[in-house]
């Protein structure tokens, strides 16, 4: 168990509060606020303890040092908003310096400030010593609550945790383990995981750790051609990782010698072309004609994956089942979000493309817990030590 912010102690102190700010911006304006919104509970217990707030975050993925488009300033003023209390940006492209150890130590008990993007400083992806000290020149305390960022070993999430002298888990982190860790290691059972998204490659780790858990794996998404590859399917232009039909062909045999149900999609929506109005149909899983591609699962299979929920009492849910973004190819995905939604089990959505897709169809309060790493979701499920949890000092 790590130690959590109900632990500290954090009035009169410096508290440097690692969140995820990594939201959307478009045209420098915030389009999705969700992030910031599920950062609120930890940063109002903190305030209310009397804390003096340092937040820190990166946005994007600046390549050329310092961009005025990755800059957190919206973040302040909506993150003002949002608490009620201004919001001090201190704005400087190095992030940590003279002038911002000035403001740092001019907050008073309950005042909260943002530094500015941590990749705006080469080092952070670096881990490098130097960003990590000048981090903790501004903490007498260290809260992670950034689990999207928990499989990275930054500065910002493990440099300056070994150097602050108390460390603890924030809310949100504390809520990613409870959710994640109970599913991977004592889920009510049965247990159902659902891999979709595009590659079987980012989900190799995960499908064969799952496979030693789970009682039934579905499988749909663009992946899924990889597998009616390895069933010796001709798959048209569908997306098929040539490179990875014997691993399909692995895991397909794993799942029967490991007892456990394997569901690959019957039929699918194909199109001979990749825009929302394009003409399409629903054919057999092995009858797709050449020059076609498949973009969603079709309604037999969306009724067979619906089955298979039935009765699940724990159900991870990684990677949508189409390409959720056109109306004609989200059913799919829809279909097992509404067979989701009506479960009387613990459903947890891993992040990523798959949580945007419950939001965005409207079923996220429906579920037990929707994840905000996608990254890091799918390495805690495959068993992987989270780099940012590892460095949080234990209870």
């Amino acid at each position: 168990m790590k130690k959590s912010i109900n632990d500290i102690q954090v009035k009169g102190k410096r508290v440097l509060v690692r969140c995820d700010f990594n939201v959307p911006l478009i045209d420098g304006k915030i389009s999705d606020d969700n992030r910031i919104v599920a950062a609120l509970p930890t940063l109002k217990k903190l305030i209310a303890d009397g804390g003096r707030l340092v937040l820190c975050s990166h946005l994007g993925k600046p390549k050329n040092g310092p961009e005025a488009k990755f800059s957190l300033a919206p973040v302040a003023q909506r993150l003002s908003e949002k608490l009620g209390i201004q919001v001090k940006f201190l704005e400087d492209d190095n992030v940590v310096s003279d002038k911002v150890r000035e403001g740092v130590n001019a907050l008073k008990d309950g005042e909260v400030a943002l530094l500015q993007n941590t990749r705006f400083r080469a080092e952070e992806s670096k881990n490098g010593e130097a960003f990590s000290k000048d981090l903790a020149t501004l903490a007498d305390i260290f809260v992670n609550d950034a689990f999207g960022s928990a499989h990275r070993a930054h500065c910002s999430t493990v440099g300056v945790a070994a150097l602050v002298s108390e460390s603890a888990v924030g809310y949100l982190m504390e809520k990613e383990l409870k959710f994640l860790g109970e599913a991977v290691d004592k889920p009510a059972r049965p247990f159902v995981a659902i891999l979709g998204g595009l590659k079987v490659s980012d989900k190799i780790g995960v499908i064969n750790a799952l496979l030693e858990k789970v009682d039934k794996l579905i499988i749909g998404g663009a992946m899924a051609y990889t597998f009616f590859r390895a069933q010796g399917y001709n798959t048209g232009t569908s997306i098929v990782e040539e490179d990875r039909i014997d691993y399909a062909k692995e895991m397909i045999q794993k799942a029967k010698d490991k007892g456990v149900e394997l569901f690959l999609p019957i039929d699918t929506m194909i199109t001979k072309e990749f825009k929302a109005d394009a003409e399409w149909q629903c054919v057999d899983a092995d009858k797709i004609p050449d020059g076609w591609q498949g973009l969603d699962i079709g309604t037999k299979t969306q009724e067979l994956f619906t089955n298979a929920l039935q009765g699940a009492k724990t159900v991870i849910w990684n990677g949508p089942m189409g390409v959720f973004e056109f109306e004609v190819f989200a059913q799919g995905t829809l279909s097992l979000a509404k067979a989701m939604a009506n479960l009387d089990a613990t459903t947890i959505i891993g992040g990523g493309d798959s949580a945007a897709a419950v939001i965005q169809l409207g079923f996220a309060d429906k579920m037990s817990h929707i994840s905000t790493g996608g990254g890091a979701s799918l390495e805690f499920l495959e068993g992987k030590a989270l780099p940012g949890v590892t460095a949080v000092q234990a209870k």
